[in-house]
């Protein structure tokens, strides 16, 4: 992962130019206004670390998972959801909702008809610089579980680590304190036995018509990738277990090993200060990817506005929304409404379609004449890595010529994976217009 930070064993200043910002469980910096941010430029950004009480964490996760009601934001400051995970936002319920609401009450139709409305944009060809915003609600289908549903979430269940309060174990701090129960955890969310679903490769569809101009995504499940999105679309804002380097120095270390050494019970060492590695999964208080800063030109390039499966609770990512241009249609799929979709009325141009994620974005792809599409490209890609997986398993001493990692996902330089994506990329937005 390309950090912005000096080694530790680099003296000297860093480069003015080079922007930063940093992961954090409370709102530290807001984007600007649509109508403003044409013309701005991704501004001074240093390392914004705002820090909360363990005691305070422990009291608001109390009071969410004792009374399960929602807090709204105020018009001044957005609330802060403390028990927001910090690197797969908004995976609730199977489309990243807040807790404790009834899903009952989040099935109410869109009141401008979003899904009709935006489709119909689409298929007119006015819509090629679609955006994608997705959380773990997109992942929910494929079998992960979420992080805050109170009984099965991942924090809900963390008791046996003995942390003090369920975000520490994703606090860069406290990792370097304490990394085993970081570790512990990750054995069990290393990708490799989950496989993308419908969802995955509507966004795949999107970029195989020519029409994806960047996927960001708060998943660190790699399911993305899996589905043959290519590197160049996608921008994994809180980062993936696809690399690793020490949490110290951030010298690189292979992967490999860092996953073989995990999932044994031992510890991966930096080579260079003997420090701990870890996998690059952004935890709070690290900095955010480089290619995060692409939404600088992303978003006021945008035509249309996809927001799928997240709460936008977690910041800096959860301010992108409010970035595209005032006229820039805004699609929210979700089980609730989350951010500006909350407010009433809804700002010109927005459009909101409630309920399970999965069936609406099915029936999103039927409007376009795209659900065929789909099921025969998931059938073709999952036929394909099954057989890839067998020859993995029957010859293990293949795996760096095939160009598959350990979990079975494709390696971004492998030359099947390029040639999938120069075939996507062949595909026009023309190919759209005749559905």
């Amino acid at each position: 992962m390309n950090r912005s930070r000096s080694s530790c064993h680099k003296k000297g200043p860093q480069p003015a130019a080079v922007p930063r910002i940093t992961r954090s469980s409370t709102p530290q910096v807001r984007h600007t206004d649509p109508a403003e941010s044409q013309d701005s430029g991704p501004g001074p950004y240093g390392k914004l670390r705002k820090k909360q009480a363990d005691s305070a964490l422990a009291q608001d996760l109390s009071k969410m998972s004792v009374s399960g009601q929602k807090v709204l934001p105020t018009s001044k400051v957005k609330t802060s959801k403390t028990s927001s995970d910090p690197v797969q936002d908004g995976q609730s319920s199977g489309s990243g909702a807040p807790r404790g609401i009834p899903s009952t009450s989040a099935a109410k139709p869109s009141p401008r008809g979003g899904l009709a409305s935006v489709a119909r944009l689409v298929k007119l060809g006015r819509c090629k610089n679609v955006v994608v915003v997705a959380g773990a609600g997109i992942s929910t289908a494929s079998g992960i579980p979420d992080f805050r549903t109170p009984g099965t979430g991942l924090y809900a269940n963390l008791e046996k680590y003995n942390i003090p309060y369920p975000e520490a174990i994703f606090n860069i701090d406290y990792f370097s304190d304490d990394p085993q129960p970081f570790f512990s955890l990750a054995r069990a969310l290393y990708p490799g036995s989950h496989r993308p679903n419908y969802i995955h490769y509507f966004i795949r569809m999107l970029h195989h018509k020519g029409l994806l101009l960047r996927l960001y995504t708060q998943n660190i499940d790699g399911l993305e990738k899996l589905c043959g999105i290519p590197d160049d679309k996608l921008v994994e804002a809180h980062g993936s277990f696809a690399t690793a380097s020490c949490h110290l120095c951030y010298t690189p270390y292979p992967a490999v090993e860092a996953k073989h050494a995990i999932m044994n019970g031992n510890v991966p060492i930096c080579t260079f200060c003997a420090a701990t590695v870890k996998p690059d999964v952004v935890f709070f208080g690290e900095d955010l990817p480089q290619n995060y800063f692409l939404h600088t030109k992303d978003f006021p390039k945008a035509d249309l506005l996809i927001i799928m499966g997240t709460s936008l609770q977690i910041e800096p990512f959860a301010s992108l929304v409010n970035t595209v241009r005032s006229t820039v249609p805004r699609l929210l799929l979700n089980r609730h409404a989350v951010g500006p979709f909350e407010k009433v009325p809804l700002r010109r141009g927005d459009h909101l379609e409630l309920g399970d994620l999965a069936d609406t974005v099915r029936r999103f792809a039927e409007m376009l004449g795209w659900n065929d599409e789909i099921t025969e490209l998931m059938r073709s890609q999952e036929t394909s890595t099954s057989c890839e997986g067998r020859v993995m398993s029957e010859h293990p001493g293949q795996m760096e010529t095939s160009g598959l990692t350990p979990g079975g996902q494709r390696a971004a330089s492998s030359g099947s994976e390029e040639t999938d994506s120069e075939t996507d990329s062949k595909s026009s937005a023309s190919s759209n217009l005749s559905h």
